[in-house]
């Protein structure tokens, strides 16, 4: 069982988080944290000059506020946004906050990464604690 469990969230209505959430009661060990983390991907600086001067901030904020919205009907599990590509964001998270299980959700495949989604994909082979993929 686990104690530090990270699920990556991507707020879109094919990739609910219910069923990340149901493995991640399963496998969590009585006071386990479960963390909740959207990666917010970073606009190239080209195109920051294009976007409202608040519209990071606000996109944040929102996107924090439904993902407490998400955690608010499960015991111990908290919301997190963070900024960055998001593989190496998920990764770099998981190792710097000692998570010892990632769930995360893998869409249906297409050629371009048969197997996996490709965000999935090199958290699976990156990780450096158990990975648990969900479709």
């Amino acid at each position: 069982m686990y104690n530090n469990i990270l699920i990556p969230v991507v707020l879109a209505p094919e990739h609910a988080a219910d069923a990340a959430l149901a493995v991640a009661k399963r496998l969590a060990n009585t006071n386990a944290k479960v963390t909740l983390l959207h990666v917010i991907e970073e606009l190239p600086g080209y195109a920051t000059s294009y976007v409202a001067a608040d519209f990071i901030l606000r996109s944040r904020q929102e996107t924090l506020s439904r993902l407490k919205e998400i955690a608010a009907d499960h015991k111990g599990v908290e919301a997190e946004v963070v900024t960055g590509h998001s593989a190496r964001t998920i990764l770099s998270y998981a190792e710097e906050n000692k998570s010892d299980c990632i769930i995360v959700s893998s869409h249906k495949p297409g050629v371009q990464d048969y197997f996996l989604g490709g965000t999935a994909a090199r958290v699976v082979r990156y990780a450096k604690c158990a990975v648990h993929v969900i479709r």
